[in-house]
């Protein structure tokens, strides 16, 4: 089944970097109409093709494109979209049926997507193929120039792209690990799983996915449906041949590791040479905010996981050093437990920041000290106290394990904002000795 996206009448949903991407893409040979619930922020040249609500039904929509971020079920456009829910499509529908005949990558999961699909896309480039980094790592792959048959798409998806996708199919997919996440958009955790799990699902024959093999919820959904493509069963806990010669600190945490025998699983398909990837490994810098390790000594190390919004993205940290000093804060998401095993809890001191400091001590009480404060700054201040008087190796881990909204406008001004802290504070100095 193809997506036609020849002169065909559209609706756009959602005027982001998604919307604006199709709309660039699409704006050649077909009708298009854009709706978006914030509509005055829309530059003024986008006038012409805006819609009111209330004109809708004036207009036939082969087509609805709508953005990721948008819930269908509690939005403005609600009712509307509920009765043309068959017209509903993606920004990856589009570009699967532009790039059909193009090798396509596409790593899901709830933690470690972005440092995966950077690894993937370093190994295959490291390689010399022309190779380019797309999805909700921030780059819509329809703003793409100069694609030829022999590129290929390494793609990051979010449960929110693949829900709403119809037509699109991977070459090759990955779904690195899974957890309670979005419950708000999916309503429940089982919702969540089938919309990472339509990425197998919709596998054609020359299709393969990887996946872990302790992942018991995808094995009860491939029993339960028929799958074309191949599957791959990864085993996380063995142990990669040359970890011996890795001496980036970066994989020195599980999660990380994990990511990495993902990446290396996809390497070996392309018959990526070992001393290539090992290259990569040694040199690979974390993405921002990503477990990103901003100072390491034998006194202190500083590690920023603004991105982490769950409680589940901080563990693997957590579990992964000794003597935490563990700053977190936000708001927590729907569902989100913290789950730590018991035997980590005696090297954590806990610092909750903001104002939803009671849900975090609910989960934390009897399992980890902590203190609470207004916001990041005081969390510092109080923790620049309390390391000076620790002679031992010093871990300060700023992973907030909720979203951002509260305080920022998103976990990368989170993230940066946390860097400014760090260095206008007397931390490295002071607790570096």
């Amino acid at each position: 089944m193809m997506l036609n996206i020849f002169k065909k009448n559209f609706l756009i949903y959602g005027f982001g970097l998604s919307g604006q991407s199709c709309f660039n893409f699409l704006n050649v040979n077909n009708f298009i109409k854009i709706y978006d619930d914030n509509s005055n922020k829309i530059l003024k040249k986008y006038d012409k093709f805006l819609i009111n609500k209330n004109k809708l039904n004036d207009y036939y929509f082969d087509y609805i494109i709508v953005s990721p971020g948008i819930n269908i079920k509690k939005c403005y456009l609600k009712n509307f979209l509920l009765k043309n829910k068959d017209k509903l499509i993606s920004e990856l529908d589009i570009f699967y049926t532009a790039y059909k005949n193009n090798k396509k990558i596409t790593v899901t999961g709830t933690n470690g997507k972005s440092t995966t699909v950077k690894l993937i896309h370093d190994f295959l480039k490291k390689a010399k193929k022309d190779v380019r980094l797309v999805g909700n790592i921030g780059k819509p792959a329809l703003n793409e120039k100069n694609i030829s048959k022999k590129t290929i798409f390494v793609i990051e998806a979010s449960s929110y792209q693949i829900e709403y996708s119809k037509y699109f199919r991977s070459d090759i997919s990955a779904i690195l690990n899974l957890s309670p996440d979005h419950l708000e958009r999916h309503e429940n955790y089982s919702n969540y799983v089938d919309a990472k799990f339509k990425l197998i699902k919709n596998q054609e024959n020359r299709g393969i996915s990887i996946i872990n093999k302790n992942e018991k919820l995808i094995f009860e959904r491939l029993k339960k449906n028929k799958i074309l493509g191949k599957i791959l069963k990864l085993n996380l806990s063995s142990k990669v041949y040359f970890l011996n010669k890795i001496t980036n600190n970066y994989f020195n945490n599980l999660s990380n590791l994990d990511n990495l025998k993902f990446a290396f699983s996809i390497a070996k398909i392309f018959k990526i040479k070992t001393e290539l990837i090992l290259n990569v490994v040694n040199s690979f810098k974390a993405l921002p905010y990503r477990q990103e390790i901003l100072f390491n000594s034998k006194k202190l190390r500083i590690i920023n996981d603004s991105k982490s919004t769950s409680f589940s993205s901080s563990i693997s940290l957590l579990s992964s050093y000794k003597n935490i000093y563990w700053i977190l804060g936000g708001l927590v998401k729907q569902g989100d437990k913290f789950e730590l095993p018991k035997r980590y809890f005696k090297n954590i001191k806990a610092y909750i920041y903001g104002k939803n400091n009671l849900i975090f001590q609910k989960q934390l009480k009897n399992k980890i000290k902590f203190k609470k404060f207004n916001n990041i700054k005081e969390a510092l201040n109080s923790i620049l106290k309390d390391a000076k008087k620790n002679k031992d190796k010093k871990t300060i881990i700023f992973s907030p394990a909720a979203a951002s909204f509260d305080q920022f406008e998103n976990f990368e001004k989170r993230g940066s904002y946390f860097n400014s802290i760090i260095k206008q504070t007397k931390f490295i100095n002071t607790l570096n000795v």
